[in-house]
């Protein structure tokens, strides 16, 4: 039965990440936490490891197909994302858990607001 919840909760988290764009992590990682328990840093490291492989690739070549894909921009924000990458977890595991929790917190909170007030 725990299997069959994370593949429903990977298979919410790839419908929503094709549909609006987000990245699954913003679904994944608060269930993992609240669904499964799994501390702050288990969850992010999770989802990491969850979207390594196939973070999108058919959502990428569907969006391609579409025209909908600048290939020299993404190239270039992919080099950015694997310095960021892992400059961030370095920092993320010397944070305490509860403290990572509510920077997590607080950032899903101003994107939200920032959505639903802005332009």
């Amino acid at each position: 039965m725990t299997t069959l919840l994370y593949l429903i909760l990977g298979l919410v988290a790839g419908i929503l990440g094709g549909l609006l764009g987000i990245g699954g992590g913003t679904i994944m990682i608060p269930g993992l936490i609240l669904l499964f328990g799994l501390s702050q840093h288990q969850a992010q490291g999770t989802a990491l490891a969850a979207m390594l492989p196939p973070v999108g690739l058919l959502a990428v070549i569907e969006y391609y197909r579409a025209g909908n894909v600048n290939l020299k921009m993404a190239a270039w924000l992919a080099v950015g994302v694997l310095a960021g990458g892992l400059l961030g977890a370095m920092l993320a595991n010397r944070i305490p858990d509860q403290l990572l929790r509510r920077i997590f917190g607080v950032f899903l909170l101003v994107a939200a607001v920032r959505m639903l007030l802005g332009k």
